[in-house]
């Protein structure tokens, strides 16, 4: 595909995403936070389970939840079911675009494991299909009454793809196919079950029934799975940003100690929405993210008398960087130079010592897959270069 072509694909899918994203995390935080803030020890009208008053936008909202449904529907009935879909949709259509129309870049790193294209995209979207399988028949045993219980086997289920994921493919990818997974079990909730539920509510009410309160339910308790789904997915949406985390020996570790903490952060919220403001578990979080960053901070080189100079330094970027990073690439998937980095002349790889370090001595998260083959030899000398202008500026 033409780099220019797939840059502005990727920019509009990109844009739907996000946009889609927001629209569906806000609907989800906006309806716990309803949930948890309904006034229900007053005098109600008839099967009204509570009711809230609010002001917003200059003017005032009334806003009534039923145990179960209201005697007869109204003319217009929304659904929330669209932001679902087509975030869902957006993500993977990025997932072609970004992964698998050039997998030997982004999908796979051979320094990783070496799978042909076909194998990785299969390995990828076959660990999404079976993720949702298994999650929804957990779903339907008695471990599923059992919240806590639950959501531990859940989430050590999630760490334990999220290692086979890093087994297999390029760290980056690893991660984001684990957030596509967390994205494909929310939109499974939502598509399988909860739309389902609210179908069979409206049916039984049109027919002139009572609806069964264990439909809803079902619903609802997938939607609980889904505001707890929400942070993680957020965290790996950005992550590609932060190669410091999915670079890192124990990546797959790394990953689950912060979906732990979007965890407790999003069960904070949840218990102030239904009055239990339990202050300690936001401090707790903000400790425990200082603490990973400073146990998976990048240990320094050795330090070491040798001096390598720029000259010796650009010589191995020409060879393994200045493909992609160049005012005219010549690598065929870019036009353009990534971020607008350049490494044409040795100033410009001086200007950018300290991002050259850390991409590919730090974290090794460049080159993109590691597809120029650049050596672990090489890039200590890179490292040694860094020392030695850092040195030369004290």
């Amino acid at each position: 595909m033409d780099p220019y072509l797939s840059e502005w694909l990727n920019l509009v899918i990109r844009w739907i995403h996000v946009i889609t994203g927001v629209a569906w995390i806000g609907a989800s935080f906006y309806f716990n936070w309803l949930e948890g803030h309904l006034e229900r020890n007053k005098n109600l009208p008839k099967g009204v389970a509570g009711d809230l008053w609010a002001v917003h936008g200059g003017g005032f909202y009334h806003v009534q939840k039923y145990e179960v449904a209201p005697q007869t529907l109204p003319k217009t009935l929304h659904w929330f079911k669209w932001e679902a879909y087509t975030t869902w949709l957006s993500g993977m259509t990025l997932l072609f675009i970004v992964y698998y129309s050039v997998p030997e870049v982004y999908l796979i790193n051979t320094a990783v494991a070496a799978l042909p294209p076909v194998a990785a995209i299969a390995l990828s979207l076959g660990t999404l299909l079976a993720g949702w399988l298994g999650y929804h028949q957990l779903c339907k045993t008695a471990l599923a009454e059992k919240p806590t219980l639950f959501f531990c086997v859940l989430f050590l289920a999630l760490t334990t793809i999220a290692f086979f994921f890093s087994q297999f493919l390029n760290p980056r990818a690893a991660y984001i196919h684990t957030g596509a997974l967390i994205g494909t079990l929310m939109v499974g909730n939502v598509f399988f079950v909860i739309i389902p539920s609210q179908r069979t509510l409206v049916n039984a009410l049109m027919a002139g029934n009572r609806p069964d309160p264990s439909v809803g339910n079902q619903g609802f308790i997938r939607s609980l799975h889904n505001n707890y789904f929400t942070l993680p997915v957020l965290f790996i949406m950005v992550s590609n940003h932060f190669p410091s985390t999915f670079t890192h020996s124990m990546n797959w570790l790394v990953l689950a100690a912060l979906s732990a903490i979007g965890i407790a952060v999003r069960h904070y919220f949840n218990l102030k929405n239904k009055g239990r403001n339990e202050r300690w578990l936001l401090p707790a979080a903000a400790l425990a993210t200082l603490v990973l960053a400073f146990v998976i901070r990048p240990q320094p080189t050795t330090s070491t008398t040798r001096t390598i100079t720029t000259e010796q330094a650009f010589t191995i970027v020409q060879t393994h960087c200045r493909q992609c990073h160049s005012a005219q690439p010549t690598d065929a998937h870019f036009q353009t130079a990534p971020n607008g980095v350049t490494f044409d002349t040795e100033a410009d790889l001086e200007r950018q010592a300290a991002q050259v370090y850390a991409r590919t001595v730090a974290t090794q998260s460049m080159p993109l897959g590691n597809t120029t083959h650049m050596s672990l030899a090489e890039r200590e000398l890179l490292g040694h270069w860094y020392q030695s202008i850092q040195q030369k500026d004290e």
